[in-house]
């Protein structure tokens, strides 16, 4: 049986949990550093078993030791943003809980693959790759999957469309430098550029950048939690079936898309060994100045933290 361990049982790690269970992944170990919580989380989910009807075994603790033998980390844990923080404000804060993590995750589930949610995404996935010591491929972040889904969300509420007819594709780092492609999104497999005017399009994509400020300004005391974890559960299935799904997400680049050393959003194949394949997209000259510039961010944000 798979051993997915989610670290952090806030509101991202829980629906995690939730989710995972449901979809009877395998048994999940689920960690916080405070005491109970995480207990008293896996309680209530395996007592919404018998409802539900899932078979997954859940427990709750604050034991690293607990972690051991689990073939995939999820890692939510982390401060989240509050109104009027970027999520560069999180930078210091989260890379000492990210570097924690991944050393308990080294010592104790070295085996496994590591899929970090904690913001700022790229930055923390590239210390979660220098704490873990982990190889490159091992270790990727939930980026673009939940940027792609807002994207496609603004795209079916602006057609009136069904969103299971909408795919779309978004790239670069997860925050205020994301890189959406219209050219690669499409409604039935017709480009959004037939479907609405090129005016409309760049609403949207800013309402996408934009799109997990817009929640935290309403929520007020906290930020988006559904979506994520439904876009981490849809990694996580990849990885455990190995169904070589290509899905948009924090990769570490070695040459491609003319960026070498970091983690950026960009599609991949995602199979048991994490990332298999990095597929390179043909993009515009202005495009590739957009993903040239989230890197420079991403790269500004990795220095600020003397790794």
């Amino acid at each position: 049986m798979t051993i997915i361990t989610v670290i952090g049982a806030g509101n991202v790690g829980a629906t995690a949990v939730q989710r995972l269970a449901e979809l009877e992944l395998g048994d999940i170990v689920m960690t916080d550093v405070v005491e109970g919580l995480p207990q008293g989380k896996a309680l209530d989910l395996m007592q919404a078993a018998p409802v539900m009807g899932y078979d997954t075994n859940i427990v709750g603790t604050t034991d690293y030791a607990d972690i051991a033998g689990s073939e995939i980390v999820v890692i939510t844990a982390g401060i989240a943003r509050k109104p009027g923080m970027s999520r560069d404000d999180l930078l210091v804060i989260n890379g000492k809980i990210t570097k924690e993590v991944c050393e308990n995750i080294a010592e104790y589930a070295p085996k496994a693959v590591v899929i970090t949610v904690t913001n700022p995404l790229d930055i923390m996935t590239y210390v979660a790759l220098k704490a873990s010591g982990f190889e490159s491929n091992r270790v990727f972040g939930m980026s673009g999957v939940l940027d792609s889904s807002r994207f496609a969300t603004f795209i079916s509420m602006e057609l009136g469309c069904s969103i299971r007819d909408v795919d779309a594709m978004v790239l670069g780092g997860h925050g205020d430098s994301m890189v959406p492609l219209p050219q690669y999104t499409t409604v039935s497999g017709v480009p959004i550029s037939e479907l609405m005017p090129q005016e409309k399009i760049l609403q949207l994509v800013q309402r996408t950048i934009n799109g997990g400020a817009e929640i935290v300004e309403y929520l007020k005391t906290g930020s988006a939690f559904y979506a994520p974890s439904a876009s981490v559960t849809k990694m996580v299935e990849a990885v455990v079936r190995d169904s070589k799904r290509i899905l948009p997400v924090a990769a570490y680049l070695q040459g491609e898309y003319n960026e070498n050393g970091i983690y950026l959003g960009v599609p991949a194949k995602l199979g048991k060994k994490g990332v298999e394949e990095i597929i390179e997209l043909k993009l515009s000259e202005s495009q590739y100045q957009a993903l040239a510039k989230s890197a420079t961010s991403v790269r500004e944000g990795i220095a600020k933290l003397n790794l």
